[in-house]
């Protein structure tokens, strides 16, 4: 598999770098090791500019570009309402800047959202067997997801009981015991304290010896369907009330193989100077495929012309057809769906097998496998495509207000075919890895967006309207084939590449934050 730096071409290295990106890990290909240590992330040479406005005041109805209409992010109560302008009966739905700006309301995003909410942890297949870890992180805070012995799923915060360093420095690996390379202190695979250096001769107190020194658990952690999650909140819903919806389509990607899916040994990540939501929002974002991407689609036309009859992949003009139908759904708590109608898809690996789908799953089931190419948010941080030939697995880490880290992966079939499983790979790097043919114009775009938007005498987008007369609450002909219930469902013509799917996410956005500022108060936390 072509991934790493090492045997990328140097004009996609280039090219990654123009647009901003900075390679932070690549551990790809399908006999790589996942227990290669984790190295440690570079972010050279980017420029983070703090931005005060000392006379903000409270936002009026009107023009969304007036000075007097800013928000501002204060040091006690936040009025979160006046960053999103939900007027849809009126056939307004605007986000204002600031959201992927402020400094102040990043620090309470992290506190609010990715560190008192479900957020996913990791995939079943990376800790599969006892005593297999993966360490990640829940917001700022990082945690070790381990098998026990009996090959139980525990996940406990990362962080040493004694003085409080990193216990496990590696990305993933097997390891029955962890010692923490600080003073000795070691943790069994179950998180207790099994020895601490030279105990006997500590004179240590009684005091001392009756409180617990093993590592501390999180509170919530769940899997569904080997998507593994996880909560800081105690008092978290449970998490098939969280993923709501979003289970239907995380059905069909399992179901794609009557074995369930798994990652890809291996993995590619890299870090972009933009903010997290700009990640979530292009996932979903049909709009930007034929003019972001024009460089994949001259390249595929190139291909096309010189391979001539003996071509064998899909037909690129085909993929931009005025007639393919395309459609979204805005689904409860922040998740959201992008899909649109595949104009060849007996391309698909599982195109052979369509008979035993429709037999296993229904017609209905196969024939959304097969005929629509879906892309899934499951808010905050991962998505998931599933479009053309092609899967990929996305997990994003915030680590500033205009930095994000992204760990990226191939997804495919448990036991697939080895002429399927080359293909899914083949395709995968062409379009998805970090040396591709559009990742790197997606890190352009983040980069482009971020510094554009430090514009400060704007204050909102008008990036959130297309397809607001075609969308309708509830369910569409769409949702009820598949038995869901979405707060929003869009259809059209493929260019009328809708954004109501992303009014999901700053809904929920603004849920989170109010919620948890409300425990916040609650607690007297709040100035």
């Amino acid at each position: 598999m072509r991934g790493g730096a090492r045997g990328v071409p140097r004009w996609r290295r280039a090219r990654f770098a123009a647009r901003g990106g900075r390679w932070s890990s690549v551990i790809a290909g399908p006999r790589a090791s996942i227990h290669a240590k984790r190295p440690l992330i570079k972010v050279d040479s980017v420029s983070l500019r703090v931005w005060r406005r000392p006379d903000r005041v409270r936002r009026r109805r009107g023009g969304m570009n007036n000075p007097a209409q800013r928000p501002v992010a204060a040091a006690g109560a936040v009025d979160f309402d006046r960053y999103i302008d939900d007027r849809i009966e009126e056939g307004v739905f605007a986000v204002h800047r600031d959201i992927f700006r402020d400094e102040s309301l990043f620090e309470l995003e992290m506190k609010y959202i990715f560190e008192s909410n479900w957020v996913f942890l990791c995939h079943a297949s990376q800790v599969a067997a006892p005593h297999d870890f993966y360490t990640t992180h829940i917001g700022r805070q990082p945690v070790l997801v381990t098998r026990n012995g009996a090959g139980e799923l525990k996940a406990f915060l990362n962080t040493c009981t004694h003085k409080g360093s990193l216990v496990c420095l590696t990305r993933a690996g097997n390891r029955k015991f962890h010692s923490c390379t600080y003073h000795g202190w070691t943790f069994d695979s179950a998180g207790r304290c099994v020895s601490i250096k030279d105990h006997a001769e500590a004179a240590y107190t009684p005091a001392f010896e009756a409180n617990g020194h093993d590592l501390q658990a999180v509170p919530k952690l769940g899997e569904y369907r080997g998507w593994v999650f996880a909560s800081l909140n105690p008092d978290v819903v449970p998490l098939e009330q969280h993923l709501g919806d979003a289970r239907v389509f995380i059905d069909l990607l399992v179901e794609q193989a009557p074995d369930g899916m798994e990652l890809v040994r291996g993995n590619a990540s890299y870090t972009f100077p933009g903010n997290w939501k700009l990640q979530v929002e292009n996932c979903l974002d049909g709009y930007h495929l034929n003019i972001a991407h024009k460089g994949f689609i001259e390249i595929t036309r190139r291909r096309i012309a010189r391979a001539g009859a003996a071509y064998k992949g899909p037909d690129i003009e085909a993929m931009f057809g005025e007639n393919l139908k395309t459609g979204s759904f805005g689904l409860k708590n922040g998740h959201a769906l992008f899909f649109t109608e595949n104009p060849a898809p007996e391309f698909r690996p599982l195109w052979s097998q369509r008979e035993q789908l429709a037999a296993r799953l229904g017609a209905g089931r196969a024939k959304w496998l097969l005929q629509y190419g879906r892309n899934l948010t499951v808010f905050p941080n991962v998505q998931c495509t599933d479009n053309a030939v092609i899967g990929q697995f996305r997990v994003l880490r915030p680590l500033g207000t205009a930095l994000t880290e992204m760990e990226i992966y191939c997804w495919v079939p448990v036991g697939e075919p080895p002429a399927a499983r080359r293909q899914r790979l083949r395709q995968y790097e062409d379009f998805f890895n970090i040396s591709s043919t559009g990742t790197p114009d997606d890190v352009g775009a983040y980069r482009n967006c971020q510094e554009g938007l430090q514009a400060r005498a704007v204050d909102w987008l008008h990036g959130h309207g297309r397809g607001l007369k075609s969308m309708v609450r509830g369910a569409n002909d769409y949702a009820r084939e598949l038995g869901i219930e979405p707060e929003t469902s869009s259809a059209g013509p493929l260019n009328m590449s809708d954004e109501t799917l992303f009014h999901a996410n700053y809904r929920q956005w603004l849920r989170l934050m109010k919620e948890g500022q409300r425990r916040a108060r609650d607690a007297g936390e709040l100035g």
